[in-house]
């Protein structure tokens, strides 16, 4: 789709900015409602209709838009979410690869991150938000410090933005968080906000945990961490509590009204149950997991126990890229053969992980499906390349054989982010580069290539 397809026309006396989306397919993740061909009506950010036709795209009030987009046949969805990432460890990318998880941690990534500036921060999660609409994602979960230069950069980009708490012994209390909770959330209009967390257990004194635990009661609000990565993880924190980290956190009262889990990936049969009874959303990370040799989440586990499942990418240090199309075939594909079911956890299922159930598990349940009244986060895909032919099913297609090749626009709140190559962002490409290769080289030197 090129430029000369959106089609600039006289503004209304109103104010309300008007943009319809026609001679579309439609997927709109409601439950049971296949792809269709129809138009997308959206006011101030806002989705006001979504209607079926087949026609060639006229319509009868002509001369009320502020924007009309041609999709040309292609498909709009709701966009991807990124229920949990690092966005500034942008700068890590292709650094200390190939090494065990805490050795990685403790040597390498916790060193390079102490001489992070805010200005860093600032530039490093604009490079994370290029990357992002490149693949579809219209919302991240991001859990890093200086969390007010993360939420500049998402809200100088037009990027909707979830912060996490990350709070650890290396820095951050129960108060900080309390703080960012009512600083982030106070307006609902806002492309930021903000959920309850801190780094994980192993990093995190009984104390600090205690504390936080009584700041989500005040708010009733869910605790996020990650969560059983690594076997050695689980052993450790046996061996200080005599429990496993999902019930050790449960015993300080961390989930008495619910969290989120990152990795969830080694549980002990008592660690379903915790997690089903308290409503604990699960994020699985499967390249992450893979690189670092983590493991494979037990995804058809909790799908079959009716725990809710959302997918992340992780950070782009352990990944190393922000692409939810390689995230989603992993998360099927591993399934498959870590329960020897071909069978297990079809394309259907992960789309809802990618889509509604990110949403849910990062309080965006206004962005979770293309319905009257909800978000416009909307992507475009191009279904006439060669590797969405032919169209036998869509929805397959999009999670074993599309690709970020496949992104032609990328919608967040009503306005176009990314198309067709070219980021509406506010910043060129060209400096957002220069300036995360000079943060990498202040702080890591020239790396030399192997």
């Amino acid at each position: 789709m090129g430029r000369e397809n959106i089609k600039s026309i006289e503004k209304c006396e109103e104010t309300v900015v008007r943009t319809r989306i026609y001679n579309a397919r439609i997927l709109t993740m409601e439950e049971g409602r296949k792809v269709f061909k129809g138009e997308i009506q959206i006011e101030d950010g806002r989705i006001s209709c979504v209607k079926p036709c087949d026609g060639d795209g006229e319509d009868i009030n002509k001369g009320i838009w502020d924007h009309e987009i041609d999709a040309e046949g292609s498909l709009i969805m709701p966009g991807f979410k990124n229920a949990h990432t690092h966005s500034p460890m942008t700068f890590l990318r292709s650094y200390a690869d190939d090494m065990k998880l805490q050795e990685w941690l403790y040597d390498k990534v916790f060193p390079a991150e102490a001489k992070l500036t805010e200005d860093d921060i600032y530039w490093l999660t604009k490079l994370a938000i290029m990357e992002y609409l490149t693949s579809g994602i219209t919302s991240a979960f991001d859990m890093y410090m200086k969390k007010h230069e993360t939420a500049r950069a998402s809200e100088e980009t037009g990027f909707r933005m979830v912060l996490c708490g990350d709070i650890n012994d290396f820095g951050g209390t129960a108060q900080d968080v309390e703080n960012d909770y009512l600083k982030y959330n106070k307006d609902k209009n806002s492309l930021v906000s903000y959920r309850m967390g801190f780094h994980a257990e192993y990093t995190t004194s009984r104390e600090l945990m205690e504390s936080l635990a009584e700041t989500a009661d005040k708010y009733q609000a869910p605790v996020c961490v990650h969560c059983s990565e690594t076997k050695k993880e689980v052993e450790e924190c046996r061996e200080r509590s005599g429990m496993s980290p999902v019930a050790y956190m449960d015993s300080l009262g961390l989930f008495r009204h619910g969290g989120v889990l990152f990795h969830g990936v080694h549980m002990d049969e008592s660690d379903f149950d915790i997690i089903k009874k308290r409503g604990i959303y699960v994020v699985t990370n499967p390249a992450s997991n893979l690189k670092l040799a983590s493991g494979v989440a037990p995804v058809k586990r909790y799908l079959d126990l009716g725990i809710p499942v959302a997918i992340g990418t992780d950070g782009p240090a352990s990944n190393n890229c922000l692409d939810m199309f390689r995230e989603m075939f992993l998360v099927t594909g591993l399934q498959k053969v870590y329960c020897d079911d071909p069978e297990a956890v079809p394309a259907r299922d992960v789309l809802k992980m990618a889509v509604t159930g990110g949403a849910h598990a990062m309080g965006l349940a206004d962005c979770d499906m293309i319905a009257p009244g909800k978000c416009a986060d909307l992507i475009m895909i191009d279904l006439t390349q060669p590797n969405m032919q032919p169209l036998h099913n869509i929805e397959k297609n999009i999670v074993y054989s599309a690709s970020k090749q496949n992104v032609k626009m990328t919608m967040i709140d009503g306005k176009v982010l990314y198309q067709d190559g070219i980021f509406h962002i506010g910043e060129t490409k060209e400096k957002i580069y220069e300036n995360a290769n000079r943060i990498a080289e202040r702080i890591l030197g020239t790396q030399e290539s192997e």
